[in-house]
């Protein structure tokens, strides 16, 4: 929900349309309004929107056409013993994520929050308490799109995301450049654009995975899928070969949609899937397993242990189940979100430093639970 001076201006993602208008009054109402995306009125979409008082205030480029992915490159030297340094360039194989050496990879880690609203956790330090406290293993940087993010402020979203990358790249692990847009498509000369130079600058940057398409709302297959085309065209087309993970309709629940019609002519492509606890469950794990089953890779680049609201509680027994469903299955995460507004899905309750180093009492209930997960996962972790 959409929240202006504690009044509802009603679902933010009502089945497309009404996510858009909301959008548009938001807009209007930039000096008044932070925040994260709504919850459709039937609960099926993830994660609540921000609401005001929240305390927060490179790589070498190649210009081939025709890239051959054998072609060798030589990515940054990472820091031994670090996860990329072990496991380094990715690549989708089948229905699943694997590293250089073939082996299935598991990442986990943790979502930013939209850039445009949560501007001072975009710094290494941040990255570094991800990576020495939480023992992350992937980072996701969620570039804000739209209202007043990237369409309207280009150079300053670009350079947030970029401190987050070359922080994760300096400490060796795996970062999502996600465009968290639920029009890209509407987008699409934007995003060609800006992951044109992503890939230019990173494209020989084994750490960076590119996710093109946060959460389609009310697109359907055939729209999403053109527009990753599009965008893939131009990522390739710079010679870069890193993964990248496309989105999927209803707010990227519809992987098994994807599976019917996947993505063809591009290597390297995973599929995302979003879920919330409190809302989502079997049925939602029955299409993933569907979609797995007739070869999509997915990729979870966000869940929460929550409603899809962003509220209603946190529900860790059905966040279990979809733990143990992503580590039968080898599926990599990243948790929404590493933030300190007030409300169920943030790890982070209000006021926390913004530059990491956290207490445990700085950490919500979920927060606490997630983090532990996270550091169980690295400890098990070959």
């Amino acid at each position: 929900m959409v929240h202006v001076a504690g009044k509802s201006l009603g679902s933010s993602r009502s089945h497309g349309a009404g996510w858009k208008r909301s959008m548009a009054l938001l807009g209007a109402l930039a000096a008044l309004v932070t925040g994260c995306g709504g919850a459709e009125d039937d609960g099926t979409a993830p994660h609540g929107n921000m609401t005001t008082g929240t305390t927060s205030t490179s790589g070498t480029s190649t210009s081939s056409t025709d890239p051959d992915p054998e072609t060798p490159v030589d990515p940054p030297v990472q820091p031994e013993g670090s996860v990329v340094g072990r496991h380094g360039w990715l690549s989708v194989a089948g229905n699943r994520l694997e590293d250089e050496h073939g082996e299935a990879v598991q990442l986990r880690g943790m979502s930013l929050f939209w850039s445009q609203w949560a501007q001072n956790f975009y710094n290494a330090s941040i990255v570094d308490t991800l990576v020495d406290d939480w023992k992350a293993t992937v980072v996701r940087a969620a570039l804000g799109v739209e209202p007043d993010g990237y369409l309207v402020n280009p150079d300053a979203e670009k350079a947030r995301v970029k401190v987050v990358v070359d922080a994760a790249i300096a400490r060796g692990v795996y970062v999502i450049i996600d465009w968290h847009d639920h029009s890209a498509s509407q987008h699409t000369a934007q995003a060609r654009s800006f992951f044109t130079e992503m890939a230019e600058t990173y494209g020989q940057t084994p750490n960076v995975i590119f996710e093109i398409f946060n959460e389609p709302d009310g697109e359907p297959w055939s729209e999403v899928k053109a527009y990753a085309e599009d965008v893939l065209g131009a990522i390739r087309q710079t010679g870069a070969r890193n993964v990248v993970v496309v989105g999927t309709p209803t707010w990227s629940q519809d992987v098994d949609v994807a599976a019917d019609n996947p993505v063809v002519g591009f290597d390297n492509v995973a599929y995302t899937l979003h879920f919330y606890a409190g809302t989502h469950r079997q049925f939602l794990r029955d299409k993933a397993t569907t979609a797995m089953n007739k070869g999509l890779a997915l990729f979870v680049t966000e869940w929460g242990t929550c409603e899809a609201s962003g509220n209603g509680g946190i529900d860790l027994e059905e966040s279990q189940r979809w733990l143990d469903f992503m580590d039968t299955h080898k599926l990599s995460w990243a948790n929404w979100s590493l933030f300190d507004k007030e409300e169920a899905a943030s790890a982070l309750r209000p006021g926390a430093s913004p530059t990491g180093g956290w207490e445990e009492s700085a950490l919500t209930d979920a927060g606490k639970w997630v983090r532990e997960k996270i550091r169980a996962g690295a400890s098990n972790a070959p």
